[in-house]
């Protein structure tokens, strides 16, 4: 499998282990399962949830990035991982917190963001 694949693919990983960190404690107080937990307890499981992030987000910038033979260059890999953090964050969302509504802005932010691809790849 080639390695621009493999990095995407450890990425999307990455991020949806990264969005349950930072926002899944918010979809268990919603469901009345953490609203009596310390702040502590809370923070020590987004930790743990973001160490198996950082599993997948470390190969993945090391499989990618073009000095290890990987087809990326520093600045490429970031804006690919904004994007996929976005597109996860949003499908996520989509499913956990139905209700919440995008609307136009939402879409021209993430329309920048891709717009922001092109200009990275752009040689």
């Amino acid at each position: 499998m080639p390695k621009g694949i493999i990095t995407v693919l450890l990425l999307c990983i990455s991020n949806v282990f990264m969005t349950f960190a930072w926002y899944g404690h918010l979809k268990l107080q919603q469901m009345k399962i953490s609203t009596d937990w310390p702040l502590i307890l809370v923070i020590v499981l987004s930790w743990g949830m973001a160490f198996i992030e950082y599993c997948f987000l470390v190969p993945a910038n090391r499989i990618g990035f073009e000095s290890n033979g990987g087809p990326f260059n520093i600045v490429q890999l970031k804006v690919i991982q904004e994007v996929v953090s976005l597109t996860v964050f949003t499908v996520v969302v989509m499913f956990l917190f139905q209700g919440t509504r995008f609307q136009w802005n939402h879409i021209a932010a993430f329309a920048c963001i891709v717009a922001a691809v092109f200009f990275a790849f752009l040689k």
